[in-house]
């Protein structure tokens, strides 16, 4: 038996392309009645520049850190609302939670899908020519070979496709 999905996990990495997914993650929650749950996993400092960073450039980039989860869920909130404006439907009320995480984007997506019990994960790819296999080899590759839930990946739309998103993230 196939389950329902109520719930849909909407992974970004802020660039046009997700931005792209995430009309297909709204349009999924329109037709299964389902709530979005938004994230954004933000790459941790490498060990090495840790290493090299010292004194008052460690201060601030730490601080940064701290800070940029709230910074994005801002920003994602931001960008939920002009979409709604572009579709002409609350998207907000689809959106159940923003989740910000510090941490290696495929082990977030995989964590946070399992925590807040999702049913469908959405994601965009960034595939394109030669470069096809490098980059799905990446974060969506990663998702969709270790992930036990469906996953949707959305590729980059064509060139005649408008999707009015330019400036938006």
């Amino acid at each position: 038996m196939i389950s329902q999905i109520r719930k849909i996990l909407y992974a970004t990495d802020l660039s046009k392309n997700s931005s792209y997914a995430f009309y297909f993650a709204i349009d999924l929650a329109k037709r299964y009645d389902a709530k979005i749950d938004i994230l954004h996993a933000i790459e941790p400092l490498p060990p090495y520049a840790e290493a090299y960073a010292a004194g008052v450039a460690f201060k601030i980039e730490e601080k940064e850190r701290k800070e940029a989860p709230e910074h994005i869920k801002v920003l994602l909130r931001e960008f939920c609302q002009k979409v709604e404006v572009q579709l002409g439907f609350p998207c907000l009320l689809l959106v159940s939670n923003v989740f910000a995480r510090v941490g290696h984007p495929v082990e977030e997506i995989l964590k946070v899908a399992e925590e807040e019990e999702c049913d469908l994960i959405v994601l965009g790819s960034h595939g394109k020519g030669f470069l096809k296999q490098t980059f799905l080899g990446s974060v969506s590759h990663g998702v969709l070979t270790r992930s036990r839930k469906p996953v949707v990946i959305i590729p980059l739309p064509s060139e005649k496709t408008s999707t009015d998103l330019e400036g938006i993230l």
